[in-house]
């Protein structure tokens, strides 16, 4: 049981550190191009 708590935990933080480096590439990508654009 706790193998799998810890495991689903893991899996969790795991997809959360993926979001959020998704999420700061294209925020970094758009805000690179707006400055391009201006």
């Amino acid at each position: 049981m706790n193998n799998k708590k810890s495991t689903s935990t893991f899996s969790k933080v795991t997809k959360v550190v993926i979001w959020t480096m998704l999420i700061l590439t294209i925020g970094s990508l758009v805000v690179s191009s707006l400055l391009s654009i201006m």
